[in-house]
C-alpha cells in the first residue's frame, strides 16, 4: 500500500512539472513590459503575433503605466522592456545609472498625437497652437472655463477637458509641444494614464476637448472627431499616415520606443528573441494598429545596434518636440 501511494505520488509530481500541476509556473519564461499606453497597442500587437509564433511558450505581460510610470520600474530593474511616448529623461538616466540598469534604445513607429471633441461639436474644426496653449496653460485653470473664452464666435458652452495623466509621456510630449514646457499645465481636468478613459469621457460630452495618440482616435473615428491643428503658419492640417511624413502635422508628431533592459537580453535567450521578432515586424503590426511606421533602414539601423549591444540613447535627456521622421532616421543612421 505505501509503494502505492508512493508511486502515485511521484506521478502527481511528474504531471506538475511538465504542465499538468500549478508548479508547471515555477518554470514559465515570462517578459515583463510596461509603460506607455500609446505604445501599448504596438507591443500588444507584437506580443500577441509573438505568442503564435512561439506557441506559448514565453509569456509577454503588457502594462500601461503610462511612460513615467513605466521608467520608474525599468530603472528599478523591475521590468525588461519599457515603452515609451518620448525619450528617456535625464533624471530617468540618472537613476538606472545609480542602479546599475543599461538599456538600448529602440524607436518602433511614428504617432501622431491628437486632439479631440465630440462629434456634435461642429464649431472647434481647427484650433491653433496658441488656442491650445491658452487653454491648458497652468495660467487657464479656473479662468478658462467656457469655449467661448477660446475664439470669439465660440458657443456660450463649458468647456470640458480630458488628458493624459502626470506619468504619460504623452502628457510630456503634450504640454512641451504646445505650453513649451513639459508637465506645465493646468490641472482641472479629467486626467487618465489610459486613453480608453479618455475616449469613454470625450465620447460622452458634448463639450469635450481631449488629446491622446492617435490609434485610439483611429479605432474610435465613430465616436470622436478629431480637430486640425495650426501651428501658426495659417494652414491647419489633420493627423494622417501623409501629414505625419511629410512633416507638416506640426509639433504633435512624435517618435515612440521600446527600452530593452541589457542584462534581460544578455541573461535571457527569450527576450532577444522577442525583441528581434518586435523589430522585424515592427513595420507592419505597426501601421496595422494606425501608427506611422519608420522607413526601412531605421529599422535596419537599429536591428544593427541592437545586435552590437549598443547602449544609451540618441537623445540628450531633455525634452524634444517636432521632431520628423527624417531627423530621427539621420540620428539612427549616424549611430
Amino acid at each position: 500500500m505505501m509503494l502505492v501511494k508512493l508511486l502515485i505520488l511521484l506521478s502527481f509530481l511528474c504531471l506538475s512539472l511538465t504542465g499538468g500541476g500549478t508548479l508547471a509556473l515555477a518554470t514559465d519564461k515570462i517578459i515583463k513590459i510596461d509603460g506607455s499606453s500609446t505604445v501599448y497597442p504596438v507591443t500588444e500587437a507584437v506580443a500577441e503575433e509573438f505568442n503564435k509564433a512561439t506557441k506559448g511558450k514565453v509569456k509577454v505581460t503588457v502594462g500601461i503605466s503610462g511612460t513615467g510610470g513605466g521608467f520608474k520600474k525599468f530603472v528599478r530593474g523591475e521590468t525588461d522592456i519599457s515603452n515609451a511616448s518620448r525619450p528617456i529623461l535625464a533624471k530617468e538616466m540618472e537613476e538606472a545609472k545609480k542602479n546599475g540598469i543599461t538599456y538600448i534604445e529602440l524607436p518602433v513607429a511614428f504617432d501622431a498625437l491628437t486632439v479631440m471633441v465630440h462629434p456634435s461639436n461642429t464649431w472647434a474644426e481647427t484650433l491653433t497652437v496658441a488656442e491650445l496653449k491658452k487653454i491648458w496653460e497652468p495660467e487657464a485653470q479656473g479662468k478658462i472655463t467656457n469655449w467661448n473664452q477660446v475664439r470669439p464666435g465660440f458657443p456660450d458652452a463649458p468647456l470640458k477637458l480630458f488628458g493624459a495623466g502626470a506619468d504619460s509621456g504623452t502628457f510630456d510630449y503634450f504640454t512641451e509641444a504646445i505650453v513649451g514646457k513639459a508637465k506645465s499645465s493646468r490641472g482641472d481636468f479629467t486626467a487618465s494614464e489610459d486613453d480608453n478613459v479618455l475616449v469613454q469621457g470625450i465620447a460622452g460630452d458634448k463639450n469635450a476637448l481631449g488629446f491622446f495618440g492617435y490609434a485610439y482616435y483611429a479605432e474610435n473615428k465613430d465616436k470622436l472627431k478629431a480637430v486640425a491643428i495650426d501651428a501658426g503658419k495659417g494652414k491647419a492640417v489633420l493627423p494622417s499616415e501623409a501629414t505625419v511624413i511629410d512633416g507638416s502635422y506640426y509639433p504633435l508628431s512624435r517618435p515612440i520606443f521600446i527600452y530593452v533592459n541589457k542584462k534581460s537580453l544578455d541573461t535571457r535567450p527569450e527576450v532577444k528573441e522577442f525583441v528581434e521578432f518586435y523589430l522585424k515586424n515592427a513595420a507592419k503590426l505597426a501601421k496595422e494598429v494606425k501608427y506611422v511606421p519608420l522607413p526601412a533602414e531605421a529599422y535596419e539601423a537599429a536591428m544593427k545596434r541592437f545586435k552590437a549591444g549598443k547602449t544609451g540613447t540618441v537623445f540628450g535627456g531633455t525634452p524634444e518636440v517636432g521632431l520628423t521622421i527624417h531627423e530621427v532616421l539621420k540620428r539612427e543612421l549616424k549611430e
